[in-house]
């Protein structure tokens, strides 16, 4: 079959035989899939590697083949990935088994994949593929961050720089969903136009003076993925003892923190990353009940997933970008 893979530390596409279906897995042939920053970041990781492996996190498709003792599906079923791989019920952290989806583990950017059952869940039907084939990585981790480690509640202000950040979109959308106040951020005034859909309630521009405009605000909640180049303007407008996820960093890892700042403001600082399966089936219940959909910004073919990672590379979109497969 064809995949996308990283070998050599670079990006090509290759042939790869398929691994032999296991007793409690199912083959997957795929019809749509998402790019995820952890697609662009990954070469890094496997830049002195000669083995080949198959990139991509997000994916939705039709069951092909199923193993022996598979029970929870049949070929000819409609089913989405399940990205977060080994952790099954909602703790305070991944277990030491947590891989994935996508390097080393085999990801989606390839014609079939092969998973346990135990990682595959059902595609709701009012979702298109390419819909569904965006979704779970950042479902579920703007899920857990928002839920299970924000805790915010109908009511509450929720502050999130980064409105074009495909989880951040989703953040927006759930935290609405439960009466929450939204308020976000961009570099592009047109971007924050568009992202209007959504329907936060307030938006700034990255360069605004965060702290004079949002003085009268009281923010229960900031949920910050941009890491060095935001946090600490973040915290400067989060009131005092309120709570700060994070769960991400496209800017610098490291940054300067104002310890005594901190513990005098009785601040919460809460790390994030992904979540469990028990976390992506709440997910999937609550964007049902809702009707919430992945703001999808391009679609492009699988042969031009080349010019969908300079694309995303860019940092110009606004929600998700899926690679469809014909």
């Amino acid at each position: 079959m064809k995949a996308y893979v990283v070998k050599n530390g670079s990006y090509q596409f290759i042939s790869v035989n398929n691994p032999r279906l296991g007793n409690k897995q199912i083959k997957i042939k795929l019809t749509s899939a998402g790019l995820n920053h952890r697609d662009l970041m990954i070469k890094e990781r496997f830049a002195n590697n000669t083995d080949a492996y198959i990139l991509g996190s997000d994916g939705a498709g039709i069951v092909d083949q199923i193993g022996t003792e598979v029970t929870r599906f049949q070929v000819g079923d409609e089913v989405m990935i399940n990205p977060s791989l080994n952790w099954y019920e909602k703790s305070a952290a991944p277990p030491a088994e947590f891989e994935i989806v996508g390097a080393p583990f085999s990801g989606t950017f390839a014609e079939y994949i092969i998973i346990s059952e135990d990682f595959a869940e059902p595609k709701p039907n009012y979702l298109t593929w390419e819909e569904a084939g965006v979704l779970c990585l950042s479902g579920i981790t703007g899920f857990r961050a928002l839920f299970t480690q924000g805790e915010i509640k109908s009511g509450q202000t929720l502050f999130i720089p980064g409105v074009g950040s495909g989880v951040n979109s989703f953040i927006i959308q759930l935290a609405k969903a439960i009466g929450a106040r939204v308020i976000t951020t961009s570099r592009d005034k047109n971007k924050l136009k568009e992202a209007e859909v959504l329907g936060f309630d307030r938006a700034l521009l990255t360069d605004d003076d965060w702290e004079k405009l949002l003085e009268k605000e009281e923010i229960d909640l900031v949920i910050e993925s941009i890491g060095g180049a935001t946090f600490n303007r973040s915290l400067n407008v989060l009131k005092k003892g309120g709570r700060i996820v994070t769960f991400g960093s496209s800017t610098e890892d490291k940054m300067t923190l104002n310890l005594r700042e901190f513990f005098y403001g009785q601040y919460q600082l809460i790390g994030s990353t992904m979540g469990s399966r028990e976390e992506l089936r709440e997910m999937l219940n609550f964007i049902e009940k809702h009707q919430i959909r992945p703001l999808l910004d391009k679609s492009f073919p699988f042969k031009e997933i080349d010019q969908a990672f300079a694309y995303l590379d860019k940092q110009k979109q606004l929600g998700k970008i899926a690679i469809t497969f014909e």
